[in-house]
């Protein structure tokens, strides 16, 4: 359950130790959400990498409705907050820091789990600075509608992008090949995809989005009534492309998001010059008013 916005109240429980019955709805999606990130480390651990990385899309899923529910029923908590830290930082950060040290960074012994600690340790700390700042007021990124760096299921979603590519590639290999297939190259990206000199600098790379202070486009986005039933077949395809190809659509998805972090940084440079010469101008109004 996502920690409340700034300004609003946190409920407190009617009684020491005791929880709300509202409650328990969001917080159990959220401890679904842990368990989710605790099942992929599972299946990792048996290599068994589809349902890893599946279990990890779950628990973002998860995490993106438990706040919505708690909001719904007004059962906002600091408890919530907590227990959504926590699992945020083991569902994506040391989930994905595990399944990419157990695929591929575990060849490079002591260095690929200093990148896996990379990821992990970055998670929980953007997640602690996240948290930190719920009671500030100011807060500019968060003002003009954007987040500070890439949040935590974005991060570990972007992270395993080599690893959707490669089981997409390991799925073109599988007979029968088409003959337009261009074999030779699909199984050169396949060995090279997994190789650590690939997936330890982009794995640190990721690791350092999360906790760099770049605006990035905040989820929520707000649709005009003219537009929510396109919105709505968007919706729907996505999913359907989810269901029938989940690994090209994730890794499109990863680079479409990393393709829109450079808009992000644009729009929020304008909003904050609009802002700065909204600002000097009411100064200037208010030195020549008597």
């Amino acid at each position: 359950m996502r920690p409340p916005r700034a300004g609003r109240r946190i409920s407190r429980f009617p009684r020491e130790g005791g929880i709300p019955l509202r409650a328990v709805l969001p917080n159990t999606v959220t401890a679904l959400a842990l368990c989710s990130g605790l099942t992929a480390i599972r299946f990792a651990i048996l290599g068994n990498w589809e349902v890893a990385v599946l279990m990890v899309l779950a628990a973002a899923v998860l995490d993106g409705i438990d706040g919505k529910i708690a909001r719904l029923v007004r059962a906002e908590s600091r408890f919530g907050a907590e227990l959504d830290s926590l699992s945020d930082a083991i569902s994506f950060g040391v989930a994905p820091a595990l399944i990419l040290y157990l695929w591929s960074l575990n060849s490079l012994g002591r260095f690929g789990w200093m990148i896996a600690l990379l990821l992990a340790l970055f998670c929980a700390l953007r997640l602690a600075r996240f948290n930190a700042n719920i009671d500030r007021e100011h807060q500019p990124h968060k003002s003009a509608g954007f987040l500070t760096g890439v949040p935590a299921p974005a991060g570990a979603l972007l992270a395993m992008a080599p690893l959707y590519l490669w089981l997409w590639t390991g799925e073109l290999l599988r007979p029968p090949v088409h003959d337009l297939t261009p074999v030779a190259l699909v199984e050169t990206a396949y060995h090279w995809l997994r190789t650590p000199a690939v997936i330890a600098p982009w794995t640190a790379f990721i690791a350092v989005l999360m906790i760099s202070s770049i605006a990035t486009y905040a989820p929520t986005i707000r649709l005009k009534e003219r537009l929510r039933f396109e919105a709505l077949a968007v919706l729907v395809v996505l999913v359907a492309a989810l269901v029938s190809a989940p690994w090209p659509t994730l890794a499109l998805l990863a680079l479409a998001y990393l393709a829109a972090i450079p808009f992000s940084v644009r729009s929020y440079r304008r909003i904050r010059q609009q802002r700065g010469a909204a600002s000097a101008s009411a100064a200037v109004l208010e030195r020549r008013e008597p």
